[in-house]
């Protein structure tokens, strides 16, 4: 089969309506700020810009953990598809900007983190002293927390540059020099992400709630951003060939997209329970209280989590079709990257306002506007950096393998 009719030097261009409504998206979301600082609501204010910050620095990670993946597995099926990833990665360094200001000023002028960043916990002679949080204390100080921090994110920022760097150094030059490049570098990017995801989302989130910890929640955390980044690939690649551009992508491609929705929404649900079921067993007080307050002041939340996660997905994509087909597949995206937000919402909340409502939380202008601003500023750059090159890499070693992909 001939590939002649494929146009490989296609460039995306962000103009008109898209990126209109994505400019809207972001003076909303600075609306809605504005909106809770003015009403004195900025430590929920200051909550949703953390929930949301993680978000969109989880989302461009796992498109960078994506690229690796398909470099070490030397993955031919995917090679088509990779600019969509890679612009999402080069997105990466300005998302982690956004996440260690919104940490760093969360730290400092709003004490998102009280319950281990707060004055006299660790002081012995102190009315507020916390023996607990005394002797994590040599972990969870902000010298530390912020160098991890940096670190941690820095490594993910720089992978990201430099594979999408390697992949665009490939179109110019062609030879194999940039994918050896990229499959090396993948295979050193892979244990270090594997090794300090996890530690990433105990710092971000679980010390939210420093009293209480889970060895499974850095897990559950990477279950998360990894099929939330499989779904927004899923709904550019979709929106993308609804537009008229990357011809190439087929139905098969979208069936390995649903594949991994589908697999890793199941896996996210394994981790979940195992973590719930662990601790319902042990019915340990100072284990139970994490989901004590959820069912207490966050049930709906509770429960809509994994209706959105767990039996959408599953019910959804259960049948080949289902992921071959563009509508179905985009509507179950577009559930799983609005319930990840709904579960990242009630890992963050009851951190915060242990009470609900009763203590500063809800649900209203300040969580709508914010997630609508970095719904639209995810979508500003990620586009932005997409329409800067070609949408085929034209020399990647497997791409006739991608264009010609059937299952």
């Amino acid at each position: 089969m001939g590939t002649h009719h494929y146009n490989l030097a296609e460039q995306f261009e962000f103009t008109g309506k898209v990126r209109n409504l994505s400019i809207i998206g972001i003076v909303i979301g600075l609306a809605a700020i504005g909106y809770g600082f003015a009403s004195g609501a900025s430590e929920r204010t200051f909550a949703n810009l953390l929930l949301m910050a993680y978000y969109f620095a989880c989302v461009c990670m796992s498109a960078a953990f994506f690229l690796a993946v398909q470099f070490v597995a030397q993955a031919g099926w995917s090679a088509s598809i990779l600019r969509v990833p890679q612009a999402m990665a080069r997105t990466l360094p300005f998302a982690v900007i956004i996440l260690l200001l919104v940490i760093g000023l969360g730290l400092y002028s709003h004490n998102l983190y009280h319950h281990w960043h707060a004055e006299g916990l660790i002081d012995p002679n102190s009315p507020n002293y916390d023996n607990l949080i005394a002797g994590k204390s040599v972990f969870l100080n902000v010298p530390f927390f912020m160098t991890r921090q940096v670190v941690f994110l820095g490594i993910y920022s720089i992978f990201a540059y430099s594979v999408a760097k390697w992949s665009y150094n490939e179109d110019l030059n062609g030879g194999l020099e940039s994918y050896r490049k990229s499959f090396k570098n993948s295979c050193i990017f892979l244990v270090i992400y594997g090794f300090t995801t996890p530690i990433f989302a105990f710092d971000t989130i679980m010390s939210l709630e420093a009293h209480w910890f889970s060895t499974m929640f850095g897990w559950y955390n990477f279950a998360a951003m990894w099929v939330s980044s499989l779904a927004a690939i899923a709904v550019i690649l979709i929106l993308l060939r609804k537009a008229g551009y990357m011809s190439w992508v087929n139905n098969s491609h979208l069936h390995n997209l649903g594949q991994l929705i589908f697999g890793f929404s199941i896996f996210w649900t394994y981790v979940w329970f195992a973590q719930f079921l662990l601790i319902y067993y042990a019915n340990m007080s100072e284990e139970t209280v994490y989901f004590y307050k959820r069912f207490e002041s966050y049930e709906f939340w509770f429960y809509l989590n994994l209706a959105m996660n767990f039996l959408a997905p599953l019910l959804l994509l259960m049948d080949r079709d289902n992921k071959r087909s563009e509508k179905m597949l985009l509507f179950v995206s577009i559930v799983v990257l609005c319930g990840h937000w709904v579960d990242y919402y009630q890992m963050i909340m009851p951190g915060i306002f242990e009470h609900g409502t009763k203590d500063g939380s809800g649900f209203g202008i300040i969580e709508v506007g914010v997630a609508l601003g970095f719904l639209g500023l995810f979508t500003f750059t990620v586009l932005n950096a997409l329409s800067k090159k070609a949408l085929a890499p034209k020399n990647h070693p497997f791409l006739q393998e991608s264009l010609h992909h059937h299952l």
